[in-house]
């Protein structure tokens, strides 16, 4: 991948967007909501960098949100349309809920009848809409399959029988990982075979996220025929949620080589941390691609890439180089902008990535944020 900034000239750590690229991935989803007729919104769950919504809401209809923070900081700084999920909102959130969302959705017929006849009382329009899980798994991480046994997450077929639906307008679901459109295909039919018969009385229908729609192999064709097929056959409206497509492969990690120690191969330790802030790279687990990297052993020199926090398994993984690396060289990860800064941590007090924008039309650094030790202070009382 080429940069289009120059790295010596970016403070480290720092989180750069370049917005260059966010909108290369929006003329991509402009597309499927012209062609498709799709309504697509911005899961800030993946992406939040705010000072960047001023390009995205040009283009998205709205944001979605998992939880009250998230549904705020969508109406107050995106705007355009506020769609909240939770898997049990308490009786503060929904009062929350109905000063800033328009659509609120229910993982339970526990909560819908709770808080059924408070959302449609509300002062404003809301639509209330009812999470299921088709129990139909696309995905090979379990810890990221919301149709898993035992999920927690979504109301199942079953759940369904005797159970009348007054006031809800419109159904979600959300099964897919970074996946492609053929797994939606096959998706919407088990959708489709199970809460088909609920569609007339229905205004919308949720496909969710994980979507890849961005990736230079997703099948954009194939996701606009499953959109326009709902959308002809039941007359709904059709919404998705994808939270990576957004700035998939438009973020960056520049960090900085502090030292180079020796244990059985060099281990470079790093001014940034998978686990406070990359931490997808333990959980999921995945390995980050860096410019001029390659993987161990392809090039002349591997090292293993470590964090400085405590954690021993602080490590990003091994990488190698076209030469030997040395203490101040800077390094640029790669695809930073999605799932990293949403989940950074202070843990051991390690120090934040500033966070920036790289405009290539203007060649302007933008440094919007830079973290403190207040900040870090002020986390705990």
């Amino acid at each position: 991948m080429h940069l289009s900034f120059d790295p010596s000239t970016v403070p480290s750590p720092c989180f750069i967007t370049d917005l260059g690229l966010i909108r290369k991935n929006l003329s991509i989803l402009d597309r499927v909501q012209k062609e498709a007729g799709a309504k697509i919104l911005l899961a800030l769950k993946g992406f939040a960098q705010w000072t960047v919504f001023p390009e995205l809401n040009n283009t998205l209809h709205g944001t979605c949100a998992s939880g009250v923070w998230e549904a705020k900081l969508g109406r107050e700084l995106f705007g355009k349309e506020v769609e909240v999920f939770s898997p049990a909102f308490t009786d503060d959130d929904i009062q929350e809920v109905t000063e800033i969302a328009d659509h609120v959705i229910f993982n339970s017929f526990n909560q819908l009848e709770k808080y059924r006849d408070v959302i449609l009382s509300a002062k404003r329009k809301i639509d209330i809409g009812l999470r299921v899980n088709p129990e139909h798994s696309e995905g090979a991480t379990a810890l990221y399959n919301p149709c898993s046994p035992f999920s927690r997450l979504g109301i199942t077929r079953s759940q369904f029988d005797g159970k009348p639906i007054p006031g809800v307008t419109g159904l979600h679901f959300h099964t897919l990982c970074q996946q492609n459109a053929d797994a939606l295909e096959r998706t919407l039919e088990v959708v489709e075979s199970k809460w088909g018969y609920l569609f007339p009385q229905l205004k919308w229908i949720n496909f969710g996220g994980g979507h890849h729609i961005t990736r230079s192999d997703y099948d954009v064709e194939r996701l606009i025929r499953s959109i326009k097929r709902i959308r002809e056959a039941y007359q709904l409206d059709v919404y998705l949620e994808p939270g990576e497509a957004v700035a998939l492969n438009a973020g960056f990690l520049v960090c900085t080589v502090l030292d180079i120690i020796e244990n059985r191969m060099p281990i470079a330790i790093l001014d940034t941390s998978a686990s406070c802030h990359m931490p997808d790279v333990l959980e999921m687990p995945y390995r980050p691609e860096i410019i001029g990297g390659s993987m161990p052993k392809e090039k002349p020199f591997t090292y293993r890439l470590g964090g400085g926090t405590c954690l021993a398994g602080d490590v990003i993984g091994d990488y190698s180089f076209d030469r030997p690396l040395k203490t101040g060289d800077k390094l640029v990860f790669t695809d930073m902008a999605i799932y990293s800064m949403v989940k950074t941590t202070f843990f051991n007090g390690i120090r934040h990535p500033d966070i920036a924008t790289y405009d290539p039309s203007t060649g302007k650094l933008d440094i919007s944020r830079r973290f403190t030790w207040e900040d870090f202070k002020n986390r705990l009382a």
